[in-house]
């Protein structure tokens, strides 16, 4: 019942963020960040309402999706990706959210060609330019579209990022700030393979700032099923 009553109040606060944005609220999609919670917790959530469901492990993945956990949504695959698990993500999963290298991109094609498929992505972008995340910087990221044309079994769809952490929730509005301005310049553009309408930033904490610097697509966990147990 938490797990409803959870997802009700989000849908709300986001349905008002994106109104005080002027935003039209159907523009935003709640992706539930699943990790470390089973599948009835998953099924739950579907049956509240969530957009889709994000995991981040390869090995939660392929077991939810042998309980069959992510019926009635499109599923998500968020964490970060090594090439040799692409095998195991690709053909799977409806978006991947994490694509940070051109090492990941070249391993991502040619599964995605392999199994005769065209592969949902997003590239991960460094916002914050932090040593200890990955992803690629603002500054790369139209030489790596102009690129695009090389990966025909890939569609880039958009962006993600996460920010770094900040005392204060508005301290991230310039990270996110620089994020939707880079998404709409890129969206203006035309490249090969590109087809960009997803801007995937904002998470428990910070969704409503997001929400009113652009974000189309927020990941929340913990807001959903509470604080995860390691």
């Amino acid at each position: 019942m938490a797990i409803a009553e959870n997802v009700k109040r989000i849908k709300e606060e986001m349905a008002q963020a994106a109104i005080a944005a002027g935003r039209d609220p159907k523009q935003i999609l709640l992706c539930a960040a699943t990790k470390m919670n089973d599948a009835d917790a998953v099924r739950e959530a579907i049956k509240a309402g969530v957009d889709c469901c994000g995991e981040n492990r390869v090995q939660e993945l392929t077991l939810k999706q042998s309980q069959d956990a992510y019926t009635g949504a499109p599923v998500h695959f968020i964490g970060h990706l090594q090439t040799n698990k692409v095998k195991q993500v690709v053909g799977k999963v409806d978006l991947i959210h994490s694509v940070d290298s051109m090492r990941l991109l070249e391993a991502v094609n040619k599964e995605a060609a392999r199994q005769g498929i065209r592969q949902d992505i997003l590239l991960e972008i460094n916002i914050g330019n932090e040593e200890s995340k990955s992803g690629f910087s603002a500054e790369e990221i139209p030489a790596v579209l102009s690129q695009m044309g090389n990966f025909p079994a890939i569609c880039v769809r958009g962006l993600m990022a996460i920010p770094p952490i900040c005392q204060n929730s508005t301290d991230n509005h310039k990270f996110f700030q620089e994020m939707y301005h880079l998404f709409v310049d890129i969206t203006a553009k035309k490249y090969d393979n590109v087809c960009v309408d997803i801007l995937s930033m904002g998470m428990s904490d910070d969704y409503a700032d997001a929400i009113a610097c652009g974000s189309t697509m927020i990941r929340v966990g913990t807001a959903i099923f509470g604080a995860r147990v390691y």
